[in-house]
């Protein structure tokens, strides 16, 4: 080639690369140096529509992302539903994680810090928020768990006094059931257990029919268990399991038994069905914790456990279907259970 030529396409080649938009690689993949934007993304294990813990998630999150925005803050959301397939989590996740674009991923689902820990050690620079979850060893990963031995203690507790009373769809089987999307390490260890000592504790001799459905999303398998569990006698039923709880709906409206609702106000769903709503404060502490992050104050890599007397966990007493459906017996003796919860009489630690 002959020099001049040569030179000329080296200068171009000098210029061309001057152009280019500064990058780097970080342990997420690459990202843009020139962005002075913070990137939030929440990872969805699911759909978010029909989900009350995933509609608060989002819902408190973007909250304190608008507020940041309001305030002159550079910030960007993006919102990843996953989907029902629990297969699919982990590939989606890693793939999240891989574009080295978010400096927060946040998330809430008690099986995702298992799946997250390999993905964190393999991009260490990542950050995770996770609600609903305990993680502990992992300094790239702060989860948030609320007290659900209190919420299903309360919930057990409610359950076996309406399954013993007069009330219209009671039999006198003593027996009420619970409803899973899945086994996992927190409804083995607290959620089922903290159900069955709440009913033991109202009615020594309750007994607790528990079923899984094998997914979050199967109405139908959800509404087959529940039928089952009710020709075997029992009257009420707390279902966790996601999409899956609809069924369960379905199948109380259609062969008459009580439902104990979880972690939202549930009331609405199944007027006159529907006997207790135990809440966790999804959205509030979505919002806490991001705005802490955004403002560079969250304390990060501590798994925290929040409860009743943080205010973070609640009975819904308040409610007009409430009082319409449960007698005032129910509803005094639950009144009491709470406030020695409250005022610390009554000691319910996750273990």
């Amino acid at each position: 080639m002959e020099e001049p030529v040569r030179k000329v396409l080296t200068l171009l080649a000098f210029c061309f690369v001057c152009i280019l938009p500064t990058t780097q690689l970080s342990a997420g993949g690459v990202s843009d140096q020139k962005s002075d934007s913070t990137h939030i993304a929440v990872f969805v294990p699911g759909i978010v529509s029909g989900s009350p813990v995933y509609e608060m998630l989002t819902d408190g999150v973007r909250r304190a992302v608008d507020e940041a925005k309001n305030s002159g803050s550079s910030v960007e959301l993006t919102i990843v539903e996953a989907g029902t397939r629990q297969a699919d989590w982990g590939t989606r996740m890693t793939s999240l994680v891989a574009q080295g674009t978010y400096s927060l991923i946040i998330t809430s689902n008690p099986a995702m810090p298992e799946l997250i820990d390999p993905i964190a050690h393999q991009f260490p620079r990542q950050k995770f928020l996770v609600f609903d979850a305990w993680h502990s060893g992992n300094p790239a990963i702060t989860t948030f768990r609320y007290n659900q031995r209190e919420q299903a203690y309360l919930s057990g507790y409610i359950a076996a006094l309406v399954s013993t009373s007069d009330m219209k769809h009671a039999n006198v089987q003593k027996k009420i059931g619970l409803v899973a999307a899945q086994e996992y390490p927190a409804m083995n260890s607290i959620i089922l257990p903290a159900y069955r000592e709440g009913a033991r504790a109202a009615v020594p001799d309750c007994e607790v029919d528990f079923r899984v459905v094998g997914n979050w999303y199967d109405a139908t398998k959800g509404a087959e268990l529940a039928r089952a569990m009710y020709n075997a006698g029992v009257d009420v039923i707390m279902p966790i399991a996601g999409g899956a709880n609809q069924g369960v709906i379905t199948a109380a409206r259609d062969a008459g038994f009580y439902i104990a609702w979880f972690d939202d106000n549930g009331f609405q769903k199944a007027p006159g069905l529907v006997v207790s709503s135990s809440l966790m404060a999804q959205e509030r502490l979505a919002y806490e914790k991001t705005r802490a992050f955004l403002q560079g104050t969250l304390k990060t890599g501590e798994p925290v456990t929040l409860g009743i007397r943080d205010g973070y966990v609640s009975f819904v007493d308040d409610d007009p279907l409430y009082r319409e459906t449960v007698p005032e017996a129910i509803r005094a003796a639950m009144k009491s259970l709470l406030i020695s919860i409250e005022d610390g009489t009554l000691s319910l630690p996750v273990r």
